[in-house]
């Protein structure tokens, strides 16, 4: 349904406020800035801002719009996993060298895993590439 021309577009990490938008309209699907305002947290930002914001992720590439008249409804052209397979490549690349084993190893060690805790990491991680086999 939804995806975007990785021939023609190059993807763009977000700003936290571009992804705090983007994660709004990934959960209302399409809405107003009115729409989009009204989920977000507290203290919530200006009106205009939000409208700022959503021009943004428009020209790169993460929003489109149906015009009514002056109001705009906007609705996303990159899905929630498309962004995240990009945004966690590149985090993987930039602090772990490409590596997810690093990357599992650093938490480990950060949140002092022991073993049994790593065994069932794994074993969720077998169930969840399972489940994705069968669907």
């Amino acid at each position: 349904m939804f995806g975007i021309d990785k021939r023609n577009t190059t993807m763009k990490e977000l700003t936290k406020a571009e992804e705090q938008v983007m994660q709004v309209l990934w959960n209302i699907n399409q809405g107003f800035v009115k729409d989009i305002l009204d989920q977000l947290p507290e203290p919530k930002p200006a009106y205009n801002t939000v409208s700022t914001i959503v021009r943004i992720l428009e020209k790169k590439g993460f929003v489109s719009y149906k015009a009514y008249g002056k109001t705009h409804e906007y609705f996303p052209l990159v899905a929630r996993d498309e962004y995240r397979h990009f945004y966690l490549k590149n985090f993987l690349g930039g602090y772990f060298g490409g590596s997810f084993k690093k990357l599992v190893s650093f938490f480990a060690k950060e949140e002092n895993m022991d073993l049994q805790e790593l065994e069932e990491m794994l074993k969720h991680v077998k169930n969840d590439l399972n489940q994705d086999k069968d669907e």
